[in-house]
């Protein structure tokens, strides 16, 4: 009997013991589990308020080309060809209007635009503009190799465009284009000129950067590109009015390079003498009016919480 009770005795002590662990082991798992949960509460608390007032312009140049696009890859594609083919193309298109109709037909010159952009921008993205390529260059949306290339195919195709335009021209007896070759000289008429192509031109550039919110509508896409030309040409055609100039606008350094200083006709002789004035007017000045017209409407996109930077933002929207 005492035998008996002594083993029911250390029985329960033994359940008592192995019991105590188990409790012990329960009430650590409930008190751990609720820290880990309350962590992950504050953590997620901090991430949205981080964002919400954070520095809204923080990673303004996280957006970019391909990376891997270098003047060792980019001509291993053919499309490479289809683009600078389709610039040349449509530059020259764009151009044959501008030296036909100048610029005091804003509506005609819109509605080609759009037309121009609609057909070319699957193939290049339809620049056809050295001021649009540049904007797209120092915003890092084209790599600098493309933008070169992209350049150097505008200006082929505008002097193609003045070949051909002068030839229909000659052949009628009329003007060899629509836009005048007088320069401006030193003085104030000359920055008149130059400012009017520097505002033009940031016009210019920033409804393309803001078309390209919706590059997944070609349309859409061709017509704000368009009313933006046809917008700047306005500003162009009411300021030069009030300041009595001549018609010496072109908004387009390719087409401006053509007909000012590339040799035809013999103006090459007559113009050599204010190469570095025209430069200045057509290309310096107008090139860094793009280049601001794409950091306005990116500075607008990143405080209004919108990225319209590149294609690596389209699935987060």
């Amino acid at each position: 009997m005492a035998s008996n009770k002594s083993k029911k005795t250390s029985a329960k002590k033994s359940n008592n013991k192995s019991s105590k662990p188990v409790a012990s082991k329960k009430t650590k798992e409930v008190k751990n589990t609720t820290p880990e949960v309350e962590v992950i509460e504050t953590v997620e608390e901090t991430v949205e308020v981080t964002e919400t007032t954070g520095n809204p312009l923080k990673g303004f140049f996280a957006c970019k080309h391909d990376e891997k696009e270098n003047i060792l890859t980019i001509f291993k594609s053919p499309r490479i060809y289809g683009a600078i083919l389709g610039e040349l193309f449509g530059t020259m298109i764009l151009t044959m209007i501008l030296l036909s109709l100048g610029l005091y037909q804003p509506l005609y010159v819109m509605f080609g635009m759009i037309a121009i952009t609609a057909a070319i921008y699957g193939i290049s993205g339809a620049n056809l503009n050295p001021v649009i390529t540049a904007g797209m260059m120092a915003t890092r949306r084209i790599s600098a190799i493309r933008g070169v290339l992209y350049m150097l195919a505008q200006i082929l195709g505008a002097w193609l465009a003045f070949v051909v335009t002068s030839a229909f021209h000659s052949a009628g007896g009329e003007s060899a284009n629509a836009l005048t070759t007088v320069v401006a000289g030193d003085g104030d008429q000359f920055w008149i000129y130059t400012m009017i192509e520097f505002v033009g031109a940031i016009i210019a550039a920033f409804f393309f950067a803001r078309a390209v919110a919706y590059r997944k509508n070609p349309l859409v896409f061709a017509t704000i590109v368009g009313a933006g030309a046809c917008v700047a040409l306005l500003f162009v055609i009411m300021i030069s009015g009030y300041a009595g100039l001549q018609n010496n606008f072109a908004l387009n350094p390719a087409a401006a390079l053509t007909f000012q200083i590339l040799p035809s006709q013999g103006e090459f002789g007559e113009l050599i003498g204010e190469v570095a004035l025209t430069l200045t007017t057509y290309w310096i000045f107008p090139l860094i009016g793009g280049i601001i017209g794409f950091f306005v409407s990116d500075t607008m996109s990143r405080l209004s919480g919108e990225c319209a930077c590149c294609k690596k933002c389209e699935g987060k929207k």
